[in-house]
């Protein structure tokens, strides 16, 4: 399981409210509100201003009606559902989101390719479970901040992606319905005590999804730093003292 970071150190930080970010960003944006990309469409940069896109594959993993398809459209600035269904099948939905280097102010694009299985699905057909972690770049671990046992199922869910990865696979943890503090089941010790064990990143969502950007930029800015990280790691020479950026 590859070391997961808190956004910051290799990105530059909450960029989207800068003002050198604004000509990337209105790409992603149409009157103030998320542009929706379908499987074969990506933002568009004037001639001058290409920039480089990175794909990544994002699982979606979590005990059933913790949120997962909610989360998918958050992160892709769609329409959340006002009532839970399972996912019958692999749903998959495409998020682009653009970030500045710190050390070399190069910009990329980060194209998220998020798969949504549904938990009935997965045991009912034996291929789709191999089909999601093929070429598999991260995983998202969810619960729900008013499901406790959705909470310690995350203890048996992180080895078992620890021992298929084969270091290959960021883990990050998101905790859903964080709004719902009235009926929470998960307590503020619980999460610490679950970070200090495990050294995960412990996100927190909920509440009604905003036009803009600051309701999903901390989830997307801490992947987009961990994946990036991960792929300096495997990049660099084993000689090499540090990280280097790929080409």
């Amino acid at each position: 399981m590859t070391e997961v970071r808190q956004s910051g150190s290799l990105l530059v930080s909450d960029w989207h409210r800068r003002k050198d970010s604004k000509e990337y960003f209105s790409t992603i944006l149409q009157k103030k509100k998320r542009k929706i990309f379908g499987l074969l469409e990506s933002p568009l940069m004037p001639p001058h201003g290409f920039v480089d896109t990175v794909h990544y594959k994002i699982f979606l993993s979590g005990k059933s009606g913790v949120g997962k398809s909610a989360l998918a459209a958050r992160l892709a600035g769609v329409k959340i559902p006002s009532m839970h269904y399972e996912t019958t099948g692999v749903e998959t939905t495409q998020v682009y989101w653009p970030v500045k280097l710190r050390e070399s102010s190069r910009v990329l694009f980060f194209r998220f390719q998020l798969w949504d299985c549904g938990e009935n699905a997965l045991r009912r057909f034996d291929h789709l479970l191999p089909s999601c972690k093929e070429q598999l770049d991260a995983v998202l671990l969810l619960f729900s901040f008013t499901d406790r046992m959705s909470f310690d199922q995350l203890t048996s869910q992180i080895p078992k992606w620890a021992q298929t990865s084969e270091g290959r696979v960021v883990t990050l943890v998101v905790g859903t319905k964080f709004d719902l503090f009235m009926h929470c089941d998960v307590t503020e010790k619980d999460v610490r005590d679950f970070q200090d064990t495990w050294k995960l990143p412990l996100l927190r969502t909920g509440g009604e999804a905003k036009d803009g950007l600051d309701d999903v930029a901390p989830i997307l800015d801490c992947l987009a730093e961990n994946l990036w990280r991960q792929d300096c790691v495997m990049s660099a020479p084993a000689t090499a003292g540090g990280p280097l950026s790929p080409t």
